[in-house]
């Protein structure tokens, strides 16, 4: 029963979930801070070409139903793609000792170690990384509570000595 729940522990924090029964006291699981954002700049962007894609359609050949049903398809899907943009709601997650995102591939995740700097600015939280680009979270872009952010940014900063930048 240990293996079992060790390993679904081991897929939930893969997916960005609380695990089931955590390993260490419910002290440090409270540590979590998750800080919820809004995409809407994509899916805006999307729907705007679904739009022209759909105003160029009628100046295609139209000789056979399949290209028509086809092109209705990609309307569609890229439709649906944006419904996925928005509804997966970016966030960054402050824990006691890490930070963790979701990127385009995926969760990513990292320690104490492996970050280099903090910088908080107005409208701006940038996280940089030893290894790899910058981690920008941005008031304007995906609605973070940036002010929140930088708050609980400062604590994990000082509670570990990482470099901390508030302008």
């Amino acid at each position: 029963m240990r293996r079992n729940s060790a390993q679904l522990n081991k897929n939930l924090k893969k997916r960005g979930i609380d695990p089931i029964a955590a390993k260490s006291s419910a002290a440090s699981s409270s540590a979590t801070t998750r800080f919820k954002g809004r995409n809407f700049i994509s899916p805006i962007l999307l729907l705007l070409f679904v739009g022209a894609y759909t105003l160029l359609m009628p100046m295609q050949d139209q000789g056979d139903g399949t290209s028509q049903t086809m092109n209705w398809f990609v309307v569609a899907a890229y439709a649906f793609l944006a419904l996925m943009f928005f509804v997966r709601r970016p966030y960054l997650q402050v824990g006691a000792d890490h930070v963790q995102t979701r990127r385009m591939m995926g969760d990513k995740r990292l320690g104490k170690d492996e970050i280099k700097s903090i910088m908080v600015q107005k409208g701006y939280v940038v996280i940089q990384p030893a290894k790899g680009g910058n981690w920008v979270f941005s008031r304007l872009m995906n609605r973070y509570p940036v002010e929140q952010m930088g708050e609980r940014l400062e604590k994990l900063a000082a509670a570990h000595g990482i470099p901390f930048q508030k302008s």
